[in-house]
């Protein structure tokens, strides 16, 4: 058979899985996006560290459920097929993302609201649970088994696209709300927030549209029609001693180590440089925005480069490269915004203070602004906001110190080279990855078996690497990078396990 005949509808294919693949991954990573806005919204205001720190668990909560997601949905698709199990995980994310954005914030139901958020979010985690799954064995069981990695790695995009159009509508959004910066940014965080988790429903619609004129895999058909399907996915998958070693394996010594890199690279990075370094929103977010821009082809590059050379050398070298660099890479990060590190021009400082009284009370607001000016371009923005409380017999003054900078060219386009390469790093372990998954397992259990310890390397491991790392620096105030012990003692134990007990597995024939 020659290759125009092998891979006959395969980019048809890759384009509906991919959209609503693409949907999906934007829809749960616009929670994470957001996570210091959505703090203010759904907790108490009255301690911002413990507010995020909240949100950021809500978050992670999303990837903890995600292994349930794959054994519900990855048995459904071992018994009933790839393509209406995925289909029903996509309406799942779209509808319980929309609702996220149609929640009323704290200040009008309380506790419920953080309430119905975690249950939402772990709907999401559910359906995002099976769908990854069913979307990369649904493309695998199309594409001619000497290119599987290739044509795989355009699933493996949609993850970090996913958070690029997240990013994109983010900022779009904030921008048309209004001319001034100021008054824009206070209706983003206000209301405009919900903009991007509403609009997720268009995009979910037309996916489905898409999705449903899509047939079934072509080697699950066969095995259908032979009456070969498994009859119990979950007792196949995990009841057999030589398959629960391959999930265990593939767990320990591949995705546990990439789901860490990759939420060190791109989440936690994004977290580091607006929590840390206090590197301003849209910096923030367009220094992530580039990054992903100029490592994105790589996802197909490395994974193209297994096809010829086998899976596990790129991916571990990417682990490796992580271990090794993070803490150089991250301490960059933190000295380029570094005010100590940077000469004030104090000649053109500017202080501002203001007080108001606030509506229908004793209470009122004294707040100072102070703009520093620095010799590379820097502006450091400080806010202090002095809220007195005016209480029976006594007033209490609670104060709240925001900092904002604006790097100047040079350094933002620094930090960009070193999320680049923190980008790079993800790429060498994801892009080919879920060709191994796939060649790991039989087609009768493949969508079970290749599901649990990907989100259990993704959703728990790495799903928590955000929550964990600020809850680290927030223990450790004095060492800013030491978020970065949990991703690096990760990424060690599997690149060792990998590097023992992995097979580089070159043959591609696996369609078993």
């Amino acid at each position: 058979m020659n290759n125009n005949n092998e891979t006959k509808g395969i980019w048809k294919v890759i384009g509906a899985s991919s959209l609503g693949t693409l949907i999906e991954w934007y829809d749960f990573y616009i929670f994470g996006s957001l996570a210091v806005v959505i703090a203010n919204q759904f907790f108490p205001k009255t301690n911002p560290t413990a507010a995020l720190l909240s949100t950021l668990a809500t978050f992670a909560a999303g990837f903890i459920v995600r292994p349930f997601g794959a054994l519900v949905f990855g048995r459904l698709g071992d018994l009933v097929g790839r393509k209406y199990t995925f289909l029903l995980t996509l309406v799942l994310m779209g509808g319980s993302t929309f609702a996220i954005g149609c929640i009323p914030n704290y200040e009008h139901i309380g506790f419920l609201a953080p309430i119905l958020v975690l249950l939402l979010r772990l709907v999401q985690g559910l359906a995002l649970g099976g769908e990854y799954g069913g979307a990369a064995t649904y493309v695998a069981e199309h594409a001619p088994a000497h290119r599987r990695g290739y044509f795989t790695a355009w699933i493996q995009t949609t993850a970090t696209l996913g958070l690029f159009i997240s990013l994109g509508v983010i900022l779009l959004t904030r921008h048309l709300l209004d001319a001034d910066p100021v008054k824009s940014i206070a209706k983003f965080n206000d209301w405009g927030w919900r903009v991007p988790f509403l609009i997720s429903i268009l995009l979910v619609i037309v996916s489905i549209y898409i999705r449903l004129k899509m047939k079934e895999s072509p080697l699950y058909t066969k095995l259908k029609t032979e009456g070969k399907t498994s009859i119990n996915p979950l007792k196949e998958s995990f009841g057999h001693k030589a398959n629960l070693k391959m999930v265990l394996l593939a767990l320990f010594g591949a995705t546990m180590g990439q789901g860490v890199v990759w939420y060190t690279g791109q989440f936690y990075a994004q977290s580091f440089i607006e929590n840390v370094c206090k590197v301003e929103f849209d910096q923030s977010r367009t220094i992530l925005i580039w990054a992903i821009l100029f490592a994105t082809p790589f996802f197909v590059v490395f994974a193209s480069l297994s096809d010829k050379i086998g899976r596990k050398w790129i991916m571990l070298a990417g682990m490796l490269l992580a271990v090794l660099s993070y803490h150089s890479l991250f301490s960059s990060l933190f000295n380029t915004a570094d005010a100590k590190q940077k000469m004030e021009l104090t000649q053109k400082k500017e202080v501002k203070t203001m007080s108001t009284a606030i509506a229908n009370s004793l209470d009122s607001v004294r707040k100072s602004v102070t703009k520093t000016f620095y010799a590379d371009g820097m502006v450091m923005v400080q806010t202090k906001t002095d809220t007195a409380y005016a209480t029976p017999g006594k007033a209490t003054i609670k104060p709240l110190v925001t900092v904002s900078k604006t790097l100047a060219a040079g350094d933002y386009w620094w930090m960009v080279g070193i999320v680049f390469l923190l980008i790079l790093y993800v790429t060498m372990v994801y892009g080919p990855i879920a060709a191994f998954l796939v060649e790991l397992f039989p087609t009768k259990i493949r969508y079970t078996s290749m599901s649990l310890p990907y989100h259990i390397g993704n959703g728990v491991f790495g799903g928590l690497t955000p929550f964990i790392a600020t809850l680290l620096t927030t223990i450790y105030t004095d060492n800013k990078t030491v978020g970065l012990m949990y991703p690096i003692v990760i990424a060690t134990l599997c690149l060792l396990i990998g590097a023992l007990y992995i097979r580089n597995r070159i043959d591609p024939a696996v369609d078993r």
